[in-house]
Order: C-alpha cells, then sequence, then structure tokens
C-alpha cells in the first residue's frame, strides 16, 4: 500500500487551503482517476496540514524500503529452501559413504554444531568419491551424491570440454560425461542417471540440461552445489531406475 500513502501526500499537499487545524479527515478531489472521485483522507489532529501531507510522505518511504528488504529476505527464504530440498533429495538416495559428507557440509554450514577439535593437528580431508558409471560404449560417467562429490566433480575433477548434465530447475546429481562428443546413446544414458538422481525420479518426462563444463559456473557466496550455466541443450527422458541396475551390472562402476 506504499503507493496509496504516496497520493494521498500529493494530494493533501494540493488541498492544504481545505484543512483547518484539529481537522480529521478531508475530502478532496483524485485528480488520479479519470473519473477525478471526492476521496476521504484521514488526519491527525494534532499536527498542522503540512506536517499531516510529510508524514503520508514519510510512511510511503518506509512502506518503499520495507518492501525491498522483504523482497530479499524472500529471496534468500526461497534459496534456503532449494538448498534443503536438495540435501533432502541427496539424504534420501545416499549410499552409506555419502553420508558423512553430507554431515560435514551441514556443520560447515551451521544447521549441525562442528566437532570439538580434539586433536592437535587436523586429518587432511578426504577427497569426495562421485559415483562412477559407464555408459554402454564404454564411456566414463559420473555422478555426484551430494553437494561435496557435486562440486569436487564439476570443479576440479571434469575437464572443461567434458559435458556436463542437470535436470532443468529441479534439485539433483551433477553428472559428467567424460568426453566432449558423447554419442547419442551415452547422452540418453547420462540424462538417465541424471534424472534418476534428481527430485523427479518417480516423474515422466524429466527435462534435463546439458552443456560443456566450461560453460558451469558457481557464483560467488552461492550454497554449496549451487551452479549457474548456459549454452544448453535440454533431453526429456522418463526415469526408470532399472536402467541404473543395468549400467551397475554391464559397466565397472563404484
Amino acid at each position: 500500500k506504499a503507493d496509496d500513502y504516496q497520493k494521498e501526500g500529493e494530494l493533501l499537499t494540493a488541498h492544504l487551503h481545505l484543512v483547518k487545524q484539529a481537522d480529521k479527515k478531508v475530502d478532496v478531489v483524485d485528480y488520479y482517476d479519470p473519473e477525478q472521485p471526492t476521496i476521504s483522507i484521514e488526519l491527525n489532529p494534532n499536527k498542522t496540514p503540512s506536517e499531516n501531507a510529510q508524514s503520508l510522505f514519510q510512511t510511503y518511504q518506509k512502506m518503499k524500503k520495507s518492501k525491498q528488504v522483504v523482497q530479499e529476505e524472500i529471496n534468500k527464504a526461497e534459496t534456503e529452501i532449494s538448498y534443503l530440498d536438495q540435501l533432502i533429495e541427496q539424504v534420501e538416495k545416499a549410499r552409506e559413504q555419502d553420508i558423512d559428507e553430507i554431515r560435514e557440509e551441514l556443520r560447515e554450514e551451521g544447521y549441525l554444531k562442528k566437532k570439538p577439535q580434539t586433536q592437535k593437528r587436523k586429518n587432511k580431508p578426504k577427497t569426495p568419491e562421485p559415483e562412477t558409471f559407464h555408459s554402454s560404449d564404454g564411456t566414463t560417467i559420473y555422478v555426484g551424491r551430494n553437494n561435496k562429490q557435486n562440486e569436487y566433480l564439476t570443479n576440479r575433477l571434469a575437464n572443461k570440454n567434458d559435458v556436463w548434465l542437470h535436470t532443468k530447475d529441479i534439485p539433483g546429481s551433477h553428472v559428467v560425461i567424460r568426453s566432449n562428443e558423447p554419442s547419442e546413446d551415452t547422452l540418453l544414458e547420462a540424462a538417465q542417471l541424471a534424472a534418476n538422481f534428481s527430485k523427479s525420479s518417480q516423474s515422466s518426462s524429466v527435462p534435463v540440461d546439458y552443456t560443456l563444463i566450461k560453460h558451469v559456473k558457481k557464483p560467488s557466496g552461492a550454497k554449496p552445489g549451487y551452479v549457474i550455466y548456459d549454452n544448453q541443450q535440454t533431453l526429456f527422458v522418463t526415469p526408470d531406475p532399472t536402467f541404473i541396475k543395468k549400467l551397475k551390472k554391464d559397466g565397472s562402476s563404484q
């Protein structure tokens, strides 16, 4: 309602000659309405007409600023909801070895208390291990099973011309094909993995974006696992859990 206060302040300013000290309201013509109806503006009888107008403008400025602050908080909350949705998805599909990395991430992000340091020398952090698959033609495909694996896979393990996949606007794993020109079958198989390891694993016709690693970037200050990308194309696949078992059986996945 900020704009309403601004309009009332301007209308009151234009009609100050109608206001007497101690008036509780004034009827003015609304010049902003094509039909120019008469509207009533509530007044503080303890203020002068000019002070009443200034009070309306001040309320407008406070509301305008509050709206900006609230929108920023809404954006932060939506980002956090998206992040937590992604963590829930990762926990539901986690292997035993993935859980410790998720727990450590929650500590780093302040959701869990950090472990007290009992040792003088910190142990060297263990390198995350994305899950490895092999496509039907033998091409290696990596799947990040949590955010630590996603970041390691996308930012360190992958080559800049490897193909990167992720479900479009849906929480899920980062998937990388160790090739810059994979076969159509390999691309579809990697898209299947991206869809299966996503929040839409029970859906049909899931959109999966793919692009080269060099077009994938993590914004400064972004939550773990969050990236932006461009130059993408989109495939649509229907997740099939038996497909993963087939890849595991036929390929030498870890």
